[in-house]
């Protein structure tokens, strides 16, 4: 058994101590690789990225109108307007060519450079033109008032972006702003992902008495590749020892995490822990966490790659897929969960659970005229995957409480 590690089936840890364990175990990966702007959606930022120059790189109007001294116009009403010269016109997308001079105003589109000398903008509809070269302003502007100032969206020099940060739409445009074209962005983790069961076939192949199809390996390629990853499927094994211990080894080699449905529970033919233990060191961290469902979960590291094995029930694979998997799919390896927040609403009956256990319970979610939200649980066995399908996500009841009662507000994590 490799490095020394005891396999005492269900001394089980909790969530917290599951992650933290593994934590323990994982290096930090440090693959990146550059891609082109437009590609870096989603993806996981390698460096940190510094604004080269200013934007904007010069003081710029936010309204239709004109460009004054802010002074000239103090005062100004409808009954007794501040009268300006026309001194000028600035034209999109050139540089604003000559000074405002005192008492002057220039004409100026919105997103237009402030000339020299003007400090803010008077927005057209608090202007009257008294002829082509004189308008009467009607309302005071502040110094500022209707501005962008150079430098005031992103300082040059200043850091923008922190590595570590899964890139959003608003992010690429702070990129293209900042003229990053070419991103680094760290690899996606490869996940391998196995199915074992001697029960199991393809989902091509007709079902027979005591055969079902394999619904794990879709499952989890989907969430593998919703989170970020890039999945592969190596197919049905069988509960053995040596097919399973090669076909292992096989995916760990290929791949930076592998995922193992199936063989975790207690049974004289389940031998996904044996196996683990004898890929590598430190081999087998825990089997078992004090959840509902999933209990019969394996956690490993072999050679610095974390291994799963998840119950053979899907609802049960992919509730600890969420708890454990994602947060290292969706950062790349960082050991950085991305952060989310649940929504809070009332369950709509008793649900009684174990304390010192979290419960994650299928619900589906309506809302109530007052826009509260209500929680309708989803009751079903934690093999049927239409359970899945029909519920918006998982209510988590705490470990540290007996159940809740009807119009208690819980936590939903949506799918």
């Amino acid at each position: 058994m490799s490095g020394g590690v005891v396999l005492e089936l269900f001394n089980v840890l909790t969530v917290q101590q599951a992650r933290t364990t593994l934590a323990d175990h994982l290096t930090v990966r440090t693959k990146e690789t550059v891609v082109p702007l437009l590609d870096s959606l989603n993806r996981i930022l390698a460096r940190d990225i510094t604004a080269r120059d200013d934007v904007p790189g010069f003081d710029r109007s936010t309204m239709d109108g004109y460009a004054v001294r802010a002074c000239d116009t103090f005062g100004a009403s409808e009954s007794l307007p501040a009268y300006l010269d026309v001194g000028g016109e600035v034209l999109m997308g050139q540089a604003a060519d000559g000074t405002l001079q005192p008492g002057q105003a220039w004409l100026i589109p919105t997103g237009g450079m402030l000339p020299a000398g003007a400090d803010a903008v008077v927005m057209v509809e608090y202007t009257e033109e008294l002829d082509q070269r004189t308008i009467g302003v009607t309302k005071p502007v502040a110094p500022g008032d209707h501005v962008v100032r150079r430098g005031e969206d992103v300082a040059a020099g200043s850091l923008v972006l922190t590595a570590g940060h899964r890139l959003r739409p608003q992010d690429l445009g702070l990129l293209a702003a900042v003229g990053v074209t070419r991103v680094p962005v760290r690899e996606p983790l490869r996940v391998g992902i196995l199915s074992t069961g001697n029960e199991l076939i393809p989902p091509t192949q007709p079902t027979t008495p005591g055969k079902v199809r394999d619904i794990n390996s879709y499952t989890l390629y989907g969430q593998v590749a919703e989170a970020g990853g890039l999945p592969t499927l190596y197919g049905i094994i069988e509960d053995d020892f040596q097919s399973l211990y090669q076909a292992v080894a096989r995916a760990l080699a290929a791949n930076d995490l592998v995922l193992i449905s199936g063989g975790s529970s207690v049974g004289t033919r389940d031998a996904t822990a044996k196996v683990i233990a004898a890929l590598g060191n430190p081999g087998v961290l825990f089997h078992g966490i004090a959840i509902k469902p999933g209990k019969p979960t394996i956690g490993a590291v072999v050679e610095g790659k974390p291994l799963f094995g998840l119950p053979g029930h899907p609802v049960s694979a992919m509730v600890v897929f969420d708890l454990l998997v994602r947060p290292l799919v969706e950062s790349a390896g960082l050991l950085r969960p991305r952060q989310k927040f649940p929504l809070r609403a009332a369950i709509t009956r008793n649900i009684h659970s174990a304390t010192g256990r979290d419960d994650f319970l299928r619900v589906t979610l309506r809302r109530q005229a007052d826009g509260s939200l209500l929680a309708d649980p989803v009751m079903g066995k934690s093999g049927l995957i239409s359970t899945m399908v029909k519920a918006d996500g998982v209510a988590h009841l705490p470990l540290t409480k007996e159940g809740v009662e009807a119009g208690e507000l819980v936590d939903v994590w949506l799918f």
